[in-house]
Parts: C-alpha cells; sequence; structure tokens
C-alpha cells in the first residue's frame, strides 16, 4: 500500500487548497496535472472536474470541501478544524458548506456561462449577476464571523485555506477587500504564512 496522496489538480485551482492542506499537515502528495476531457481525470471524477484525491488505501474522494474536513479530522493534532467538541465546530461545518456552495459552486457557471446558455449576449448578462451574488455572499459571511487572528479565532484552519484561495480568483480581491474586509485581512495573513511561501509561489503565484 502506498503511503503518498495523489492530487489531482491544477495551478490556481480549487486543487490548490487541497494541496496547501496537505503540505501543512506535512503528508506526502503528488499532483497530477489534468485538465478538460483528459482521460485521468475522467477516470478520477466523473464530474471532470478538480479537484479529486487518492487516498494512500486507494480511496477515492472527490469534492473539495469534503476532503478539507476529512484531512483535518483524520490529523487533529494539526489543529486544522475545531474538534467536534469544540464550540466552533458547528460554525466551522457551516462556513465550509457555505463557502462550498453559495461562492465556489457559481465559478462552474460564472467561468464559461456557455456551459448552460447558448446565447453570448445572456452569458455576459449571466456572468455579471453571479459576481455580484459572489460579492454578496462574501459580504454576508463577512457581516456574521468575528475573526481573531484567523475565522474562527486564533488557529488557521483549512477554512481559512478555502477563503485565502477562492477570494483570489476571478480577477483578484478588490471587491472582497470593498465587500468583506474582515475576510480580507485573514486572507492576508493565510497569503504571508512562512510555511507556505514556496508553496504559493510555485501553485499559486501572487503576480
Amino acid at each position: 500500500m502506498s503511503h503518498e496522496y495523489v492530487v489531482y489538480g491544477q495551478k490556481g485551482t480549487g486543487s490548490v487548497i487541497v494541496e496547501a492542506a496537505l503540505t501543512l499537515l506535512g503528508l506526502p502528495y503528488r499532483v497530477v496535472e489534468v485538465y478538460g476531457d483528459d482521460p485521468a481525470l475522467a477516470a478520477a471524477n466523473p464530474m471532470r472536474q478538480v479537484p479529486a484525491m487518492l487516498l494512500p488505501n486507494g480511496e477515492l474522494m472527490t469534492e473539495s470541501a469534503a476532503i478539507l474536513i476529512w484531512l483535518a479530522d483524520s490529523h487533529p493534532e494539526a489543529r486544522l478544524a475545531p474538534t467536534m467538541a469544540a464550540h466552533a465546530r458547528p460554525a466551522f461545518l457551516r462556513w465550509m458548506a457555505f463557502v462550498s456552495s453559495a461562492i465556489y459552486a457559481l465559478y462552474w457557471i460564472r467561468d464559461e456561462p456557455a456551459r448552460i446558455i447558448d446565447d453570448p449576449a445572456l452569458g455576459q448578462i449571466a456572468k455579471d449577476r453571479l459576481r455580484t451574488r459572489i460579492h454578496d455572499c462574501w459580504a454576508i459571511m463577512d457581516s456574521q464571523v468575528d475573526p481573531g487572528r484567523y475565522i474562527l479565532g486564533d488557529d488557521l484552519t483549512v477554512l481559512d485555506l478555502y477563503v485565502a484561495v477562492i477570494t483570489r480568483w476571478a480577477g483578484g480581491r478588490g471587491p472582497v477587500e470593498e465587500r468583506a474586509p474582515k475576510l480580507a485581512a485573514v486572507a492576508r495573513r493565510v497569503d504571508a504564512d512562512p510555511r507556505l511561501r514556496a508553496f504559493w509561489a510555485e501553485r499559486f503565484p501572487f503576480e
């Protein structure tokens, strides 16, 4: 049995969040770069989306939030998620699900409206409205959290990794800085974590 995790992903995508968690945990992993119609991606995930991850025992996981929660819960000593007994656990699960369903999921259409709309003009309207919806969702989350150093307190969790990466999509953090300043401040702290400096430079360069 291999001790290595295998992540199917791409630079700058949702797989980077999983890769960052594995990096913080110090777990051995390798990335299989996959794109669009790549048969390797279809075999790993019939949805043809990244990330997908093979566990060392050969079991396949998909869905970024599920992967992140599982990794964090499997290594409680790293404190990348509140434990089941922790006061912050309900909020952790709430916001992991919120970011996944209310924000992350919208990018599948926003990045390529032609996936559901044939008319380019209507596609642009949908893209603009989705952009607004995404920013509104960040603002809603920002209004209902009271971060310490990180979103749930003083420990960096996979929720912070989730927010740090996704807030950089679609043109960067400018709108997030304006609409969700508390979340943007946390994201900047994640950016600056020295344990991830080399990782960001390779997998999602700031420039």
